[in-house]
């Protein structure tokens, strides 16, 4: 831990910060299947798809960088290396052999609701460990994900 006049305890943060890094890990993972469904995606609706897979991405892209720096502003280190992510996030596999619009979307919808239960989740944590700023940030990121999750099951339940 590094020296920070933050008032939470060392106690305290070293907690929050370990479901910072967890939640930082399925960021990163998120991000990096968005993008793989953007480069990867075919058919029909290939440019709108490839467009709201990468717009996705972005804004997981800013959640990544809020998760990294509040776990440096409680005195930690932000871990997100390749290697690190592989063993942390809690998201599913990303499938690499699928191509199609609707395979695309019906995997992100799932790695979204993954990520926005799992968000909801560590708003608790932060709020029964004293720390309403960690809480905030995970509830703008449950919110964000939800609207996320949104623009994609729009797409899906257009075939329903």
């Amino acid at each position: 831990m590094h020296k920070t006049r933050n008032d939470l305890s060392e106690k305290v943060r070293r907690k929050v910060i370990n479901h910072l890094a967890v939640r930082l890990a399925d960021a990163i993972d998120l991000g990096l299947q968005c993008k793989q469904a953007h480069w990867n995606v075919k058919g029909p609706q290939f440019v709108a798809l490839h467009q709201l897979f990468d717009a996705i991405a972005n804004v997981v892209s800013a959640h990544v960088d809020e998760l990294a720096e509040r776990v440096t502003a409680l005195g930690g280190t932000a871990e997100g290396t390749a290697q690190v992510v592989a063993k942390r996030t809690s998201l599913d596999t990303y499938p690499l052999a699928i191509t199609s619009g609707p395979e695309h979307l019906q995997a992100l919808a799932g790695a979204l609701g993954s990520y926005a239960r799992l968000a909801r989740e560590a708003i608790d944590a932060a709020d029964g460990l004293g720390d309403m700023v960690t809480a905030d940030l995970f509830t703008e990121i449950a919110g964000a994900a939800d609207k996320q999750l949104w623009l994609i099951e729009a797409h899906l339940q257009a075939d329903a």
